[in-house]
Formats: structure tokens, sequence, C-alpha cells
């Protein structure tokens, strides 16, 4: 990316009074669908409010092609391409979506406030604003997320192969995360807390050399060069870890979105909560889709950017039989009175 690509990547564009479609959340699923949109020539704005769930990792992995690459400037490189194409992107936060009267032919509209009084009003709306992880509340923890602590084995556990680590469970999930991060490496604990492990699973975990500590975990410390050193366990002995697995638990981002009533339901096993979705980020409400980890959690880059890509390719085609019908109704002869 040139200077000038990515100082119009960085800017704001202004938000218009109408647009076909409104993406909310600028990350790889909403960029992706505003993509397709805006190359099928559609008015497609994005409001993105500059946090993405990705930030603290140093790199996207399992992209092919883009391994690697920051996420801020897969962001960056994005929204230049979605700008290139006619598309908007507008840096704020939804204060509120809402359906408002339909347009033609009951067309669906939605009016979308930012917390700076600005809106637009659009026909239709890609609901892309992911997840939030919640983490344990573990002293320590959190300022080592995204770096020494991760979560997935095919994001990160490259970056942490053969190393000592520990896998600090959460759920029940974490028994099949300790099988997948044993595979990188051969000096795994699972920090169990309080989960019952059943005898089969102290038996695969015994084969696999898997060590298994039940004292709970009282503290993540940091070493005296700011990196992870290991866990202080309840009872003041200490165990050396320099990576730890933890899964959070993942909450959809739905902040200002609630009088557009999606529903959100309970992922398996305690792992949070999703917008359950069908073909194409299909809801129950009629002109909102959704893409990426706020229907998908569990979903990287790539699959978040394919959901979107998919999102935006039906909304468009949504909304060319929409017009169609708004055209054949326009031509039709009126009633003779």
């Amino acid at each position: 990316m040139n200077n000038d690509e990515q100082a119009s990547a960085d800017t704001t564009d202004v938000l218009p009074e109408t647009a076909d479609v409104v993406v909310i959340g600028g990350g790889a699923a909403g960029l992706n669908g505003a993509l397709m949109l805006a190359r099928s020539r559609r008015r497609v704005v994005v409001i993105d409010s500059g946090t993405p769930r990705n930030a603290p990792a140093a790199g996207v992995h399992g992209l092919l092609a883009l391994d690697g690459t920051a996420p801020a400037a897969l962001y960056r490189t994005g929204r230049a391409e979605v700008r290139s194409y006619g598309g908007g992107l507008v840096d704020g936060v939804v204060r509120s979506a809402q359906a408002v009267e339909p347009g033609d032919g009951g067309d669906p509209r939605f009016a979308v406030e930012l917390e700076d009084g600005r809106s637009v009003v659009a026909r239709r709306l890609l609901i892309a604003t992911g997840v939030t992880d919640l983490l344990p509340d573990v002293p320590g923890l959190a300022r080592h997320w995204g770096g020494a602590v991760v979560h997935c084995p095919y994001c990160h556990g490259w970056e942490v192969r053969d190393q000592p680590i520990g896998v600090l469970a959460t759920s029940p999930m974490a028994v099949h995360q300790a099988l997948l991060f044993r595979q990188l490496t051969d000096d795994l604990v699972f920090f169990a807390g309080g989960l019952e492990l059943d005898e089969a699973t102290r038996k695969r975990f015994a084969a696999l050399a898997i060590e298994v500590v039940d004292t709970p975990v009282a503290e993540v410390v940091t070493g005296a060069g700011g990196g992870l050193a290991g866990v202080r366990l309840v009872d003041g002995s200490h165990v050396a870890r320099t990576a730890l697995a933890v899964a959070s638990r993942l909450e959809p981002r739905l902040e200002g979105l609630a009088a557009l009533g999606l529903p959100v339901a309970d992922l398996p096993a305690g792992m949070g909560r999703h917008v359950p979705s069908q073909l194409a980020g299909t809801t129950t409400v009629p002109g909102v889709r959704v893409a990426g980890n706020v229907t998908d959690p569990t979903a990287q880059v790539g699959a978040s950017a394919a959901t979107g890509a998919l999102a935006g390719a039906h909304l468009n085609a949504e909304l060319v039989m929409a017009d169609a019908d708004a055209a054949v109704a326009a031509s039709s002869p009126l009633p003779s009175g």
C-alpha cells in the first residue's frame, strides 16, 4: 500500500443520509461484505468503532497468502479496497438501530444513529460486530492476552510450539483444547481448577504425558522481563510456564442494537452466546443479516471474511429483486376509475 492509499484508508467519510446497506462492524466479515456490495454498485457504508477483537494479536494466522499479516495492516488494506469501489467508511459507535416505516412495497427500512448524533437510513443491515472475549477472573491473566495467553491452537499455537504450555480450564471444552495443544508441545500441564475429569480423560492425559494439576490457580505470574513466568496456585506453589491456553467466554457485541430484536442463543459446553443465523447470515429479523464471529464465534479471520462475502452477495441479490418489483409496480398502469 502506498502513502496515498494508507492515508485514504485511515480517514473517515461523511455519513450519508441514506444507503442501500449499512454494515455495522469493520472487521474481516464487515469489510468483505461491504466489498461485495460496493463492487455491485450498491450504496454501502461501514460503521466501525475501531476496536477489533484481534487487536492484541501480533499477526493473523491461517489465512492463505496473508499469514502473519498484522491485523491493523489487514484492515487498512481492506478499508482502502472498499473505498476504491465507492463504499464509505465511517468511524463511530452506534447508539441505536431500529426498523422504521417501510419503503415502497413494504421494503424494510432501518434508522441507525451514532453516539455523536449522526444518523443514516438503510434498506438493509449487515451486523458484523464480532464478540467480546470474557476472560476468567484470574489476576495477571488479562495482561498477557493475545501474547503468551492464547486461546486457539490454529490461530496462535505455532507461535508457542515446544514451549512449556499450561491449559487453564474454564469449561469441559478445555479437555479438547488440551489435546490440541499437546500436539504442539511435549510439556503440557492441565490446570483443572474445579473441573471434574472422568477416569477415561485422566487415563488419556496420562498416556499422552499431560500433567493434571487439580489445585486452583490463584495468579498468573509475570517475570522480571515482562513475559509470562508461570502460575501461582492457591497453596502458594509455583508452576513455571511460558504460555497459557485459555478458552474465553464469548459474548456477541450487540450494544445499541437491542431494538432490532435479534435472538441470542447459548453455545454448547458453556462457551458463551451467539446470534443464530441461517444461509448467508439470514436472521429472524427481515432485512437484517449477520456475519463473522457475532454468529460463528469460533471462525478464524478467513472464515469470517467468507461469511461476510456471502452475506453481502445475498443482500445484493435481495435488493435486486426488490428493485425489480418496484420497477414493475411503477410501470404498471393505474386502475381505471
